[in-house]
């Protein structure tokens, strides 16, 4: 209580004082041949209150100090668990004042070394581990690999073999492994392209990919294998935000499609995807991984191909020869979901629809996919746009941009999901979709890549107008004033990035662009130019200012 009371008068004096008072009244009780395991405590959390006064000559001897408590056993009848606490504390109390240990791997040694040993001083060295890595930074990111492969050891001799909830100490050692993975991606991505390519970074990324997986393998697979209902049984749904970042992290590991069937990543995927489809506890910000994952489950999928992705797998008799959900599937359940619940996340879920429906390739016997999952992303977006249409406002974009990716696909599909309740839904989007790409559109103007889409989306509007005969010429001219706005906006800003001569910073949940946009572009305008310009010549003074454009 004494030195708690003079915690502010210690810190406004010299350094040289606190000094004096850490060596001769503080480190000699960590010496004691017989410890005051209350006073040690006291101490311990003296020494993170005073981070800010501590001198870095002094740094070796109060880590020394420290880390002996952290490993003080029981004294008997005595507890010793206040001890060990408190030098957490304080040690992440010296991390938060950029107050570093001389050596790194010891602190790591000791902390790894003490996980596992009671749950309950478990969850709270998980914490500090994260705290040293995130400290550490460079100095620790090189022990990383072996960071992860002794902790996966630990927490997957703590997974249930039933349907129970996991314990704390697999939580919290999800939520330090989700922690350090993101240290880890963070720290490559500040490398040099050819240092993050390095045989030793590829190899250590391999490692870590290879201790997730076996991870995984352990939480979700052997779950359903132990209990012999391998297609049946669902494990739960506990730290799927966490599991989606270790899953993202196997992903970025494969290098070879051979790797695929080694780290089990198409049955990962497929229990991955069964979880979040049957998901719901929406959170603001934690579950911003899974989106992360399902990108780049995609571009994977791109890659290297994975199975039961698009198509899925047909049961072993005696089971109906019905195909189970593939992944695409179950990713395709969570994003319908999430455009309805999920109003935050909104630009990340038309990101997602854009890739889903446009960056895999679907052949002649998995079209029925695509056009099911066309169909089930349009119904959630406009169900979602008809209960704001009324006050344009930064929710309309990303589902006018939504509605639009699923129009390029199905056309006569979604023009039937928009016209079903008879309210003019068709030509409510079309004119919605053109006040977004106009400059006085007040959420924002929109980017190259969001008015290519805009242009493709009233392209095929037109398109269909006058070749299916779909509607009056009223909403023919509308929808060509538009695509001609639309058209001319999408050039302004490409002469404005090459007057500017530099490169853009897209954002990341910025619907994707493919090299070939600008070229599908081109040819969904010469398309329509010709229908036009041979089946209504009401539009000729129209024609020839495009012409000149």
């Amino acid at each position: 209580m004494a030195y708690g009371g003079l915690l502010d008068f210690l810190r406004e004096q010299q350094p040289a004082y606190a000094t004096t008072l850490v060596q001769t009244r503080l480190l000699p009780l960590y010496k004691l041949s017989v410890s005051v395991p209350y006073l040690v405590a006291t101490a311990n959390w003296v020494l993170g209150e005073l981070a800010s006064c501590l001198p870095e000559e002094m740094s070796a001897d109060v880590y020394t100090s420290l880390l002996k408590a952290l490993v003080m056993p029981d004294n008997r009848d005595i507890s010793c668990y206040p001890v060990r606490v408190s030098a957490a504390a304080a040690i992440v109390g010296l991390l938060d004042n950029d107050y570093p240990p001389p050596e790194w791997l010891p602190l790591l040694q000791v902390v790894i070394g003490r996980i596992g040993n009671n749950e309950e001083e478990s969850s709270i060295l998980f914490h500090l581990l994260s705290s040293v890595v995130e400290a550490g930074h460079e100095n620790v990111v090189v022990h990383i690999p072996y960071i992860v492969s002794t902790l996966v050891v630990g927490i997957s001799k703590c997974i249930p073999t039933d349907l129970e909830p996991w314990p704390q100490m697999v939580e919290k050692g999800f939520e330090a492994l989700a922690a350090i993975d993101q240290s880890w991606e963070s720290f490559t991505a500040e490398q040099s392209e050819e240092n993050a390519s390095s045989e030793k970074w590829v190899s250590s990324q391999a490692t870590i990919g290879r201790a997730f997986s076996s991870l995984l393998q352990q939480a979700w697979l052997a779950l359903a294998h132990h209990l012999g209902r391998e297609d049946e049984v669902l494990p739960p749904s506990s730290c799927l935000d966490y599991a989606s970042t270790l899953l993202r992290s196997i992903m970025l590991s494969v290098t070879e499609s051979n790797a695929i069937l080694e780290l089990k990543v198409s049955k990962l995927l497929l229990v991955w995807a069964d979880l979040i489809a049957n998901w719901h506890a929406w959170e603001e910000s934690e579950d911003m991984s899974i989106f992360e994952c399902i990108k780049e489950a995609v571009s994977l999928h791109k890659k290297h191909g994975l199975k039961n992705f698009i198509g899925g797998q047909m049961p072993s008799p005696p089971a109906p020869p019905v195909p189970q959900p593939s992944i695409i599937q179950g990713i395709g359940s969570f994003i319908s979901e999430a455009a309805l619940h999920y109003p935050s996340a909104m630009w990340k879920i038309c990101s997602c629809i854009h890739i889903l429906l446009h960056a895999p390739i679907y052949s002649s016997e998995t079209e029925g996919v695509k056009q099911s999952l066309a169909v089930a992303f349009c119904q959630a977006t406009y169900t979602r746009f008809r209960e704001i249409k009324s006050k344009p406002g930064p929710l309309w974009k990303p589902l006018l941009l939504a509605i639009s990716s699923c129009y390029l696909c199905c056309p006569e599909v979604v023009e039937g999901i928009l016209e079903k309740d008879g309210d003019g839904g068709f030509q409510t989007w079309m004119s919605a979709l053109g006040s977004v790409s106009s400059s006085s559109f007040k959420p924002g103007l929109p980017t190259e890549s969001e008015i290519k889409l805009i242009v493709l989306a009233l392209a095929k509007v037109v398109e269909r107008v006058v070749v299916v005969g779909k509607s009056s010429g009223a909403l023919l001219r509308e929808c060509f004033t538009s695509l001609m706005e639309a058209s001319i906006r999408w050039k302004e800003l490409r002469e404005e990035e090459e007057a500017g001569g530099e490169e853009e910073t897209e954002d990341d949940d910025e619907i994707e662009d493919d090299d070939d946009d600008d070229d599908d572009v081109r040819f969904e305008l010469a398309s329509f130019l010709f229908i036009v310009k041979f089946q209504d010549s009401s539009f000729k003074s129209s024609l020839h200012f495009w012409t000149a454009y």
